[in-house]
């Protein structure tokens, strides 16, 4: 499962992502990861949460992007979510180049029972076709 929280800079899409994966400790039984673009806000996870700073790998496109998600996925068979901040900025391109990426998260969710929850900088109206039917 795909989720996507949209809102402009400033609407408090970072503290309900954070919010989620903390509660998602208590929750699950299964690894949770966090991955934003710096280390900004890695003192308001839980201890348990595992925090991955994807800006220190300097990611230039959404195909690298994609090689760091497969990555973690398959070093640990135990993650169940992967909290996304900043995806916007991570993938280094514009949302509508990037049906592909969320096609093959989707792909990889139901083939390894993990979720992705998506943090975007944009309203909703302008998200593309492809990624409104995961906004919640």
């Amino acid at each position: 499962m795909i989720q996507v929280i949209a809102g402009k800079k400033g609407s408090g899409k970072t503290k309900r992502i954070i919010d989620m994966a903390n509660q998602a400790v208590e929750r699950s039984s299964h690894d949770i990861v966090f991955i934003d673009d710096d280390t900004r806000y890695m003192f308001d996870l839980r201890h348990e949460v595992r925090f991955i700073n994807a800006g220190e790998y300097d990611l230039v496109n959404e195909f690298m992007f994609m090689g760091l998600l497969c990555g973690v996925v398959a070093q640990n068979f135990d993650i169940g979510l992967i909290l996304i901040d900043a995806f916007k900025k991570l993938i280094k391109t514009e949302l509508g180049n990037a049906a592909w990426l969320v096609e093959r998260m989707e792909r990889i969710s139901k083939e390894h029972n993990v979720d992705f929850v998506l943090s975007v900088s944009a309203d909703v109206e302008e998200l593309p076709d492809f990624l409104k039917k995961y906004v919640v």
